[in-house]
């Protein structure tokens, strides 16, 4: 009997209050957790009124990553993802701090929007708590945002990201860490001002129960249930008399409760009052409790795109079906560009996995624009693509598909790819002249096969080859070529064709 080489993997979320970190085997179809680090940064009690981070909560923040990035040194590049969540989404000096992270993590980082971390954060919890039968809403409760989230089986129904967490309550209702009744009901107040947008919506959709995840919601059942006012997850009856006996207490640094750590404290009644504005907006009598949260989903969203069963993919046909995309011609312009990428990858130093991704990405949605306006649909689409929310896919990801999107037509706009991380800027450029290339090629719209093509490139310079006599029976394609040659040339790239 043969099994399965043992595939070690991790999973880093840089979330606004915590530094999670899991490290886990998988053979045989089957994950084992094998490691888990956390850090109680509190990265978001680091931004100023600016929005930037300090140097100090960097500083704490850099001193982690490089523990993390110890114990991870041996695993492949590939098998590690790392991302970012509401703090680094709202701090203007993220890329900074990104810069330096990825320097001591030794692994690049990634920041998620809301949504994409409330998808994760269910596939955590759906991985952890397997029910197929039953519709789930799932709370996470962070630093720097809730997460709400409704489904059934692995599969996430409604996805809501808020901007509440139990650090920036902490800031705005707590700061001076007394606890008083007038200020505990302002911030249950303010939560379920926040939930007004959502709770009609998810009241609709229904749930056949609630699960709470993630530090501020397990160590307020720890809490409750060490005291004994409820015997498992957590009751509407517990919380109440828990926020009460904060405020009886009156003060951060007199809390002194069994099972709470000491550097929970001075989140913990704003977490409090944030999961008692839930409980009263969404009419919850108890909540149950997950292990699992936003590190298992990524965990096994990373194991998933390892084992070709990559969300991203489902993503970007979704996207072709909204959009009305000619299937027909994105897949011939897919074939050309893929066609070209083989020939030229050793050359130019471009990833099989990760690069010919996203070449074929793009391909596919290079036309999503043609739905708003032909004029500049180049413009349309890209935008389309930097600013849905696409399960799967980072924020730096997103760039990146959306200045494919952007470069395939007209002027090559070499200034606009300063947006991308000059670590990648390079390879980016190139993929864009790949997807370029293969779409004045197919120009025409015609079903019929171009020939046999040879590319061979030396950094700027490309040259393109067809059969004999093949450019002067087909004189249009021709002239394409040079009109792309004059845009090529523009931004100091020498395309030959014979």
């Amino acid at each position: 009997m043969t099994t399965n080489p043992v595939e070690s993997y991790a999973a880093i979320d840089l979330g606004s209050n915590s530094f999670h970190m899991i490290v886990a085997n998988w053979a045989d179809g089957r994950l084992q957790i094998i490691d888990r680090m956390k850090d109680m940064v509190r990265l978001a009690s680091g931004l100023n009124e600016k929005q930037e981070l300090s140097k100090e909560s960097m500083q704490q923040a850099l001193e982690c990553l490089q523990r993390f990035g110890q114990r991870i040194r041996e695993i492949p590049q590939l098998n590690v993802r790392a991302v970012g969540t509401n703090t680094l989404r709202q701090a203007r000096n993220s890329d900074v701090f990104m810069a330096q992270a990825y320097q001591a993590l030794g692994h690049p980082i990634e920041i998620i929007a809301g949504r994409e971390e409330a998808r994760l954060i269910y596939s955590g919890v759906a991985h952890s708590r397997f029910d197929e039968i039953n519709q789930r809403l799932v709370i996470d409760i962070g630093g720097g945002s809730t997460e709400l989230i409704i489904g059934r089986g692995i599969e996430a129904y409604c996805t809501e990201s808020l901007y509440m967490g139990c650090v920036n309550m902490q800031q705005r209702f707590f700061d001076d860490g007394k606890i008083k009744a007038k200020k505990m009901r302002k911030a249950i107040l303010f939560a379920m001002q926040e939930l007004e947008s959502i709770e009609v919506a998810y009241k609709k959709t229904g749930w056949d129960y609630a699960l709470g995840s993630s530090g501020t919601i397990l160590s307020i059942r720890d809490v409750v249930q060490a005291q004994g006012w409820c015997d498992y997850g957590i009751t509407a009856d517990a919380l109440a008399r828990l926020s009460d006996e904060l405020i009886a207490v009156g003060d951060s640094e007199l809390i002194d409760f069994i099972g709470l750590p000491e550097r929970r404290k001075p989140v913990f009644a704003s977490g409090v009052a944030l999961l008692c504005g839930i409980f009263e907006a969404l009419n919850l009598e108890r909540i149950n409790i997950s292990e699992g949260a936003l590190r298992e989903g990524l965990l096994y969203d990373l194991i998933g795109r390892v084992h070709d069963a990559d969300i991203r993919d489902k993503t970007i046909m979704v996207l072709t079906q909204r959009y009305g995309v000619d299937i027909d011609q994105a897949n011939r312009i897919r074939e050309t560009a893929e066609h070209f990428f083989r020939q030229v990858r050793n050359d130019w130093e471009l990833d099989e996995k990760n690069d010919l991704k996203l070449l074929t990405w793009g391909a596919l949605i290079h036309e999503i624009g043609l739905s708003v306006a032909h004029n500049q649909y180049h413009r349309h689409g890209a935008y389309l693509t930097a600013n849905s929310d696409l399960a799967g896919f980072s924020r730096q990801e997103q760039l990146k598909l959306a200045m494919l999107v952007r470069s395939h037509r007209r002027k090559f706009p070499t200034e606009e790819f300063e947006i991308i991380y000059s670590a990648m800027r390079t390879q980016i450029i190139r993929l864009c002249i790949l997807l370029r290339l293969a779409v004045v090629l197919h120009r025409s719209r015609s079903n019929n096969r171009l020939p046999d093509m040879r590319i061979t490139v030396n950094k700027n310079r490309i040259n393109l080859e067809f059969p004999d006599k093949w450019l002067n029976q087909n004189p249009l394609t021709s002239v394409d070529l040079a009109t792309e040659q004059g845009f090529l040339q523009a931004a100091d790239i020498k395309l030959m064709f014979s």
